[in-house]
């Protein structure tokens, strides 16, 4: 297995100026009068971020930033019918001698910054919690991983990448969490790693089949059992994600090299297609115009180009609509539900189709709870794993506790 190599990022100062050319030459469509989101981001949001962007924001402080505060690395990672990528990720052990290796995986439109909020809540060492191993790595084609060059990189392959990374790590046996397309990448492993390796997965982004005719029983209880208020306000933002929200998706999974000659070409467009589910599917939270312009500037600065990333969509997508080709995993599960998600279904079809062992609703939160909620998702976590729980000491000499 090939080495390590320690990884910084540092973007040429020649694409700093290409990025301030083209912010210099944007031209901004025309906007309906009082229409604030009703059609998409309003024209004062993106032009108040394009300004800062070109004029105001610092790359370089924030660049050195996460250079600090994240130990990087690449490594070469042989995908099987497709070659070796190099692939990009963060790895920080816990100072506790028998941590937990944990597996974060991102989704889209995150990256592997999503982990830089738990990552030392994570790690840190106490006794009165289990700590971890953290291990995020950035997707093939996201961030400063390696795209695939060929067709047909799916779900199977996404799922070797991050194993594999796992166990040139040292980590024959280790743990999950996901978000996002992080969840389901990380359920196919727990299909086809689950027990030898993979002893538990954590998600929020707990989907799962609704009830079927094919099981009588349970689907005659899914027609008599009423819905709580939690429940009918999950199906409320599952139908409005479904009817309102999911355009990107269908071009995403359909036509991605359309879309990705604009994204690739105009840091507006790029920054107009985040910056509106950044908004859109969080629980209001606040974000500040250089957490924005951080987030976009990782997708603009990727070592593909942000084009790549949206292919996952186009390669996975029959596995998102059938959930049943990822598989049934048999090993332990936890999910943490936030009511912001963008689908929210009841608990009880999860528990239903899944070995549930750790389950936790919280009041708020939304998509990206690692940002929104990091404190709240760590303890979820942590408490999954703690002693007592069903999954203490699943990784076999590995509790967690110093």
């Amino acid at each position: 297995m090939a080495s390590e190599t320690p990884f910084q990022i540092n973007v040429p100062d020649e694409k700093l100026t290409t990025l301030r050319a083209k912010l210099e030459l944007a031209t901004f469509p025309d906007e309906l009068e009082d229409a604030g989101w009703k059609y998409g981001p309003p024209a004062a949001d993106i032009k108040r971020l394009t300004e800062r962007w070109r004029n105001d924001y610092d790359w370089r402080k924030h660049e050195k930033e996460i250079n600090e505060e994240l130990p990087m690395f690449t490594r070469d990672i042989d995908v099987d019918g497709f070659g070796a990528l190099n692939i990009h990720y963060v790895h920080k052990k816990s100072e506790t001698v028998d941590a937990i290796p944990l597996l974060f995986c991102h989704g889209w439109p995150g990256s592997f910054l999503e982990v830089r909020k738990i990552l030392s809540l994570l790690t840190a060492s106490a006794p009165e919690h289990p700590s971890f191993h953290v291990v995020a790595l950035s997707l093939p084609g996201f961030g400063f991983s390696e795209a695939p060059r060929t067709q047909g990189f799916a779900i199977n392959q996404y799922a070797e990448v991050a194993h594999k990374l796992m166990l040139a790590l040292g980590y024959s046996e280790y743990v999950t969490q996901g978000g996002d397309w992080g969840g389901l990448i990380t359920r196919r492993m727990a299909s086809v790693y689950g027990g030898r390796h993979i002893k538990a997965w954590h998600t929020n982004f707990p989907v799962t089949e609704p009830p079927s005719w094919k099981s009588p029983l349970s689907f005659l209880s899914f027609l008599l059992t009423p819905w709580s208020a939690e429940e009918k306000a999950g199906i409320e933002r599952t139908t409005w994600f479904r009817h309102k929200g999911q355009g990107y998706f269908h071009q995403q999974s359909t036509q991605p090299q359309t879309l990705g000659y604009s994204l690739a070409d105009s840091p507006v467009g790029l920054l107009a297609w985040i910056y509106e589910k950044l908004v859109l599917w969080t629980d209001n939270y606040n974000w500040s115009d250089d957490e924005v312009l951080t987030w976009i500037s990782i997708y603009w600065f990727s070592r593909a180009g942000p084009a790549a990333s949206l292919r996952i969509y186009f390669e996975l997508r029959g596995d998102c609509e059938d959930l049943g080709r990822l598989g049934s995993p048999i090993i332990p599960m936890g999910a943490s539900f936030f009511p912001r998600e963008l689908i929210v279904l009841p608990a009880a079809w999860l528990r239903k189709l899944n070995n549930v062992v750790f389950e936790s609703h919280h009041k708020t939160g939304g998509h990206f709870a690692s940002v929104e909620m990091p404190e709240e998702l760590v303890r979820d976590v942590q408490n999954m794993f703690t002693k007592g729980s069903p999954a203490f000491a699943i990784v076999p000499g590995r509790s967690g506790y110093a």
